[in-house]
């Protein structure tokens, strides 16, 4: 569907005149999922575009670890985020709202075992060591373990730091079976020439949200979200999406959505209802 310029876009101007002073630059955090140069590589020149269409300066910043991610999120140091820490009750007094969405397919958390292992069953891994990112990742650690707990599985978990970390781990057999986002895995596989097995499967979720903590003015909330929205629609910004998709293996569509705090709905329902002591 089309991206429709928000109504007076002229009076919005004049608002973002205001609100963004000479020198002002606004962090954006990603969620910790890849290296650090995988990471710069790909929302460089993404934020580049948005930073200069919105006139709005967006500035990368990325956490050392999972962990470190989501205790920056929870203590509101960032301005916008790309992750799901925000969801997390003990993030909810810093007021991030849901402002874009990926254009991509839901994702899942997995737990995956390599396609010519012994394991073939979930209760095969009880008393098993299983791999994760970190102790804060939604679909890679935390819907895992409290599925695992709601079925009396006990795993003892071990952390690869990210994502690909624990990946890496699986693919040479130092950990039998490991919790994964869907997407991600699935990319690595793609560059690894991996074949795996999966043993289970989490509902469906929105992909990572795009956030803003309720201290960006308005204004720039709007122009910042435009410039995102309308990426897609534009031949100079497609051509970079391609460009960063690329380094990442991501499969289209590419760009983003404008999206609201209704529309992550499924993680807020989770954490009522966890039983994992985790999952705060």
């Amino acid at each position: 569907m089309p991206f429709k310029p928000f109504k007076a876009w002229s009076l919005l101007l004049l608002m973002l005149a205001a609100a963004v002073q000479a020198g002002t630059s606004y962090s954006f955090s990603p969620a910790n999922q890849r290296s650090p140069l995988l990471t710069a590589q790909y929302w460089n020149p993404i934020l580049d575009y948005v930073s200069r269409r919105s006139h709005v300066e967006l500035e990368l910043q990325f956490a050392r670890t999972g962990a470190q991610s989501s205790d920056d999120t929870v203590h509101g140091k960032y301005d916008f985020v790309y992750n799901n820490h925000q969801f997390k009750p003990s993030a909810e007094a810093q007021g991030y709202s849901v402002i874009l969405r990926p254009r991509a397919s839901d994702i899942t958390g997995q737990i995956v075992t390599l396609d010519n292992s012994s394991i073939h069953s979930l209760r095969e891994l009880t008393g098993k060591t299983v791999g994760f990112a970190n102790p804060e990742g939604f679909t890679g650690y935390t819907v895992q373990m409290d599925y695992l707990m709601r079925q009396h599985i006990q795993v003892t978990p071990t952390f690869g730091g990210s994502q690909q970390g624990i990946m890496m781990q699986l693919m040479s057999g130092n950990v039998i079976a490991a919790g994964v986002n869907s997407t991600i895995m699935r990319e690595f596989a793609d560059q690894q020439h991996l074949r795996y097995r999966v043993l289970w499967e989490s509902p469906p979720y929105h992909d990572l949200a795009i956030s803003a903590h309720a201290r960006v003015p308005k204004a720039v909330i709007m122009a910042v979200q435009k410039a995102f929205a309308g990426m897609s629609e534009d031949a100079e910004g497609m051509k970079i999406l391609e460009n960063s998709a690329r380094v990442i293996k991501q499969t289209p569509p590419y760009g983003f959505l404008p999206a609201s705090q209704q529309d992550y709905q499924a993680y807020l329902s989770f954490y009522r209802h966890a039983v994992f002591q985790g999952a705060n």
